[in-house]
């Protein structure tokens, strides 16, 4: 019987050394008050800023999965009594409780908030979680790991985008409405061409079906060279810079400067040239609704296009997937 409960302690002690092998190893730096590199002196004391004396400039240190540290010469780290000084002494049993966070800042038992208190040897100082009763001089630090980051949330997936390109599934413009600041009550009517010039932007209608509901619309902007256009042409010149933006309605016909739909999002400058395919936005498709669209020039760009899907298509669409 004697010989069960032997074999049964030497298996829980395995298991415990098991776990506290399950380590990883990182090194300090605190921040605030004397701030620097935490290294250690022969006895096993952490100090920040000792000029001299030092046995290790730049400790390391490992946390078990108890939060359990010791130092790179395997002495086990604790908050001395009753002062609560974090120091590493041989043979002596971790302290848990301490922890990394995702931003690499130590904790222990959930606070970072450490004190570094002055030794008068050589610069250095001690730290602790509670400044000592009647020490002098203790400022408050944090101390951050630069390895063993936990909780760190897993990163986010690339959103989902359409191609640019007409490949699949898109939608083209049912409308398209130049206005012009010269001439702000002036209602041009629909067009075929999209213009922006300083004075001149472009107002585009989509009207996306019941049956594009749940799916990903991406609103892209195709401009292929001269040479790949086989029904349509373009006058380009300035240096490409149009703003594009979501509308918070559609436009009509008589669509002026001065009544057009406010902008609702606006996606910033795209720069534009021959031979480039844009993704210019990516949103859940609005199904059975209009939605209206802006062009602006930017940067002195003048350009005009005949809107056309033929080889190779050119201008505005939103792309289904």
């Amino acid at each position: 019987m004697k010989s069960i409960f032997v074999s049964a302690a030497l298996i829980a002690a395995a298991d415990a050394l098991i776990a506290r092998d399950s380590t990883c190893c990182f090194h300090l730096t605190a921040s605030g008050g004397p701030g620097g590199v935490v290294g250690q002196l022969s006895d096993g004391q952490n100090r920040i800023g000792q000029t001299s004396g030092l046995a290790n400039g730049q400790g390391t240190y490992c946390i078990d999965s108890k939060g359990g540290l010791t130092d790179g010469n395997g002495r086990g780290c604790i908050l001395t009594p009753p002062t609560t000084q974090f120091q590493c002494d041989v043979g002596a049993s971790p302290t848990d409780g301490f922890s990394v966070s995702c931003d690499g800042a130590l904790s222990y038992k959930g606070n970072t908030d450490f004190k570094a208190c002055p030794t008068g040897d050589n610069g250095g100082y001690n730290i602790y979680t509670v400044a000592p009763a009647g020490q002098g001089g203790c400022v408050s630090i944090t101390l951050g790991a630069d390895n063993c980051k936990s909780g760190c949330p897993a990163p986010a997936p690339a959103p989902k985008t359409c191609p640019a390109a007409l490949s699949g599934a898109y939608e083209y413009p049912h409308l398209i409405v130049p206005v012009d600041s010269k001439q702000p009550d002036k209602a041009f009517g629909t067009q075929y061409n999209g213009t922006v010039s300083n004075t001149v932007s472009s107002l585009f209608n989509f009207d996306i079906p019941s049956s594009d509901s749940g799916k990903t619309c991406s609103l892209v902007f195709l401009f292929p060279e001269q040479k790949n256009l086989e029904t349509s042409s373009f006058d380009f010149s300035g240096a490409g810079g149009i703003d594009f933006a979501m509308l918070k309605g559609p436009a009509s016909s008589g669509t002026t400067y001065n009544n057009k739909p406010g902008v609702a999002t606006d996606y910033g400058v795209t720069k534009v040239a021959p031979g480039t395919s844009s993704v210019i936005a990516t949103f859940p498709c609005p199904g059975n609704s209009a939605i209206g669209f802006s062009l602006s020039a930017s940067d002195n760009t003048q350009f005009s296009y005949f809107q056309d899907y033929n080889p190779s298509p050119i201008g505005l669409y939103i792309t289904v997937c």
